[in-house]
C-alpha cells in the first residue's frame, strides 16, 4: 500500500513539472535592439550630464583673457578652477545668455583667505548696480571681511603691516605723487590714485558705516548693489528704503573681499570698481592645463600648437 502511494505522489510531482511554463528562450530575441545612431545619441546624453554636473559642483575650466596676472598667469593660459573648494552653486545665469537667474550654494571645505587666486562672477563697474554681461574675472584676494587695507607709493599694506608682494609681482616705472587723483577709484569722490589708496576698511556683515552728505556719493551704489533704495532729502537727510538711517550709519548686510592683480599697474580691480561680495565667488584657481600664444589665429593651428608653453602645462597655481 505504501509503494503505492509512493508512486501516485511521484506522477503527481511529474504531472505538475509538466505543468510549469518553460522559459520562453525566444522572447528576448523578439526584443528590438537599439540601433548605433539609438545607442550613440544615448551615450551623448549620459556624458552630457556627466560633465554638466562635473561641471556645476567639481570642475571648471577658464581662460586668462587679460594680462592683469601677469606673470603669476599669463594670457593664453588655461585653467582648471574648483568649485567645491568654498561652496559650489546651481548655475547663476541661463547658459550662453546675460538673463541672471536665482541660485542656491552648497556648503565650502574652507573660506577664502589673503593670498587665494579666485574666480569671481564680476559685480559691475563703480557706477553700475550690476555688470551688464555675466563675466568671470580672476584675481588675488588681498584682504577679507574687516581688514584695513592701504597701499603707499605702491606697497600695499593690511591691518597696518606691510602685506608681501606676490613672486612674481609687476609693477610700473611711473611715479606718482600722493597729491595726484584718478577719478576713476573706488568710492566716487575718493581723492586717491593706484599707487596711493586708501585707508579703506573691507565691509563685513553687520559692520556699520556711516553716510553723510559729504560721502554720500561714494556709497550710495554700494547701498543700491545691497538691494535698497537710498536717496538725500533737501535738508541733507539720508533715507534708505525711504527710512531715515539710525544714527545716520547703514548696517552692511554681507561679507566682502577686496581683490588685486598681481599685475599692479594693468590691472582693473577693486581699487577702481569696488569690493567684491563673498557670495560672487565661482571657485578657485587650481591648476594650469594649457598654454599657448592666442595672439596666433587658431586658423593657422600649427603655428598656434608651436607656441605650447610645455613648462607651464600641470604648473599648480599660487
Amino acid at each position: 500500500m505504501d509503494k503505492y502511494r509512493n508512486q501516485k505522489t511521484d506522477e503527481l510531482k511529474k504531472s505538475s513539472r509538466s505543468g510549469e511554463k518553460k522559459p520562453d528562450k525566444n522572447k528576448d530575441k523578439d526584443k528590438p535592439k537599439k540601433s548605433k545612431s539609438r545607442e550613440f545619441i544615448d551615450a551623448l546624453v549620459y556624458a552630457g550630464v556627466v560633465a554638466f554636473i562635473i561641471k556645476i559642483l567639481f570642475f571648471e575650466a577658464f581662460r586668462i583673457p587679460t594680462g592683469s596676472m601677469e606673470k603669476t598667469l599669463m594670457v593664453g593660459d588655461f585653467l582648471l578652477v574648483t568649485k567645491f573648494t568654498y561652496g559650489a552653486t546651481s548655475p547663476r545665469n541661463i547658459p550662453f545668455t546675460d538673463i541672471r537667474i536665482p541660485y542656491f550654494q552648497l556648503p565650502g571645505f574652507k573660506d577664502p583667505q589673503r593670498g587665494d587666486i579666485i574666480v569671481f562672477d564680476f559685480p559691475g563697474d563703480r557706477d553700475e548696480l550690476e555688470s551688464k554681461e555675466v563675466v568671470n574675472y580672476i584675481k588675488r584676494c588681498v584682504a577679507l571681511p574687516g581688514d584695513s587695507l592701504q597701499v603707499i607709493d605702491k606697497q600695499l599694506y593690511i591691518n597696518g603691516e606691510v602685506y608681501p608682494n606676490p613672486p612674481h609681482a609687476q609693477f610700473d616705472n611711473v611715479k606718482r605723487p600722493e597729491e595726484f587723483v584718478n577719478p576713476r577709484m573706488f568710492p566716487k569722490g575718493s581723492k586717491w590714485n593706484e599707487d596711493w589708496y586708501g585707508p579703506i576698511r573691507v565691509p563685513k556683515k553687520g559692520d556699520k558705516i556711516k553716510i553723510d552728505e559729504e560721502n554720500y556719493e561714494g556709497w550710495k551704489m554700494f547701498v543700491e548693489k545691497e538691494g535698497h533704495k537710498i536717496n538725500m532729502t533737501s535738508d541733507r537727510i539720508i533715507k534708505v528704503d525711504d527710512v531715515e538711517l539710525p544714527n545716520g550709519e547703514y548696517t552692511v548686510e554681507r561679507d566682502y573681499l577686496f581683490m588685486m592683480g598681481d599685475n599692479r599697474n594693468n590691472s582693473l580691480d577693486s581699487r577702481f570698481w569696488g569690493f567684491m561680495p563673498v557670495d560672487n565667488i565661482v571657485g578657485e584657481a587650481l591648476l594650469i592645463y594649457w598654454s599657448w600664444d592666442p595672439s596666433i589665429s587658431f586658423l593657422n593651428f600649427f603655428d598656434l600648437l608651436s607656441t605650447t608653453r610645455w613648462e607651464r602645462i600641470g604648473t599648480m597655481i599660487r
